[in-house]
């Protein structure tokens, strides 16, 4: 959430960066309906200083009569500042976030930047098999009774691939917690406070499956339980930053991807995230090396699985609505002869911080709203494409990448 304030001091950027964004606002009608508010507020407080004069005048019909006069009033204007208040701050939760400026202007990823590249495009002397092949062939995935228990995009992890999919998540678990992260297993099931506190709502509200129960919905990523962990407190500086990395089941609809990727486990419905969040102070030079710490955290685990990969600099129009800088980390997957996203790594500034209300008291006293920092350092079973195709051999068995062979107990998944 911007403030009221930014938006005002700020009102051509705030509107060039919703343009960019592909997101419509009034911010005409925002200003006016903050001029309203104040108007109401400034009234209110005049009468209260009125009606706490009359207290200190002797009790006579008139003064009786101007005090329930200034009651009725103050009962009128105080639930007009209530609608007032709640009408502008659904107008404020449809602006997104302002990016920085080095962040590429265009309408969606035909404008994102590649930054970086690491490692070859895997070559074969035999035509490769995609995962839904290998997976069927070696009988560690089965994607028909997995639609048959589940419903669409419903997938079953058999055998070797169950246990890979397990040692994945440990070992990125693992390598981060001893770099001084956190280590949560954070729920699934949150209330609308925290979609809303992530940016997740409203933009997003049409990917999250709601429960029966009041106020219950399936995250998505960890992101939004664990950013909103200290939601309305207040922190101190010398706490800061906090980092966290957080295993969690996702859930998401996936209707914005509407018959793309409708086969094989690239999109599905139910995953597994670790995702590594950060709660820091506002300085901006402090929040892009952080943001880097991220980036370098996620890279490190392609290359120790030596899985080819290109770092992607997100365009404003495909960035989403909190970030204010985002990158994309996309790994090869033959089958594609593409690179696929795999991680995702962003700065957030304090949109996050202002709707979670989350705060820091600085060395002076003085208290701040904190930046967020998020980013995938591990999504399965999509990351197993990635290893099943790149690490498939000639015979139709695949390799287990080394780093992992200790956790998994075996070298190679072959036929039975």
């Amino acid at each position: 959430m911007l403030s009221i304030d930014y938006i005002r001091n700020n009102k051509e950027k705030v509107i060039e960066a919703a343009k960019n964004k592909n997101r419509e606002v009034n911010i005409e009608q925002i200003l006016a309906k903050d001029d309203i508010r104040k108007e109401l507020i400034h009234r209110i407080q005049e009468l209260r200083e009125e009606r706490n004069l009359l207290a200190k005048q002797p009790v006579d019909e008139k003064h009786i009569q101007r005090g329930k006069d200034i009651k009725n009033e103050l009962k009128y204007l105080e639930q007009k500042l209530d609608e007032t208040e709640k009408e502008l701050n659904t107008l404020l939760s449809y602006v997104p976030n302002v990016p920085l400026d080095e962040v590429p202007v265009g309408p969606d990823a035909s404008a994102n930047i590649e930054i970086k590249k690491w490692g070859e495009a895997t070559q074969f002397d035999f035509t490769p098999k995609s995962h839904i092949e290998l997976g069927t062939d070696l009988d560690v995935i089965d994607l028909e009774r997995g639609v048959k228990v589940s419903g669409y995009r419903g997938y079953f992890l058999k055998n070797e691939l169950a246990i890979l999919h397990v040692a994945l998540l440990f070992y990125v678990f693992q390598k981060l917690t001893k770099k001084g992260y956190t280590p949560m297993i954070a729920p699934a099931i949150v209330k609308a406070f925290t979609l809303f506190g992530s940016g997740q709502f409203p933009w997003g509200e049409v990917e999250v499956y709601k429960l029966n129960d009041d106020d219950a919905y399936l995250a998505g990523t960890a992101e939004v339980p664990v950013t909103a962990y200290h939601s309305g407190e207040i922190l101190s500086e010398k706490d800061l930053p906090k980092k966290f990395v957080a295993l969690s089941p996702c859930f998401r609809k996936e209707i914005g991807s509407y018959g793309k990727d409708t086969k094989g486990l690239y999109r599905v419905h139910e995953f597994w995230k670790i995702e590594q969040v950060i709660i820091g102070n506002n300085n901006l030079v402090e929040a892009k090396k952080l943001h880097e710490e991220l980036e370098q955290n996620a890279e490190e685990i392609l290359q120790d699985l030596k899985l080819p990969y290109h770092v992607m600099l997100m365009s404003t129009g495909d960035m989403g609505e909190p970030q204010i800088k985002k990158y994309d980390v996309e790994t090869w997957m033959p089958s594609r002869n593409a690179y696929g996203e795999t991680m995702s790594n962003s700065i957030m500034g304090d949109f996050q911080t202002r709707r979670l209300n989350i705060k820091y008291r600085n060395h002076e006293g003085k208290t701040k709203y904190c930046y967020s920092f998020n980013n995938t350092a591990l999504a399965s079973p999509r990351i197993l494409i990635a290893i099943l195709e790149n690490y498939q051999q000639k015979d139709g068995s695949v390799q287990i990448p080394d780093a992992l062979q200790s956790l998994t107990g075996f070298k190679e998944i072959r036929r039975k």
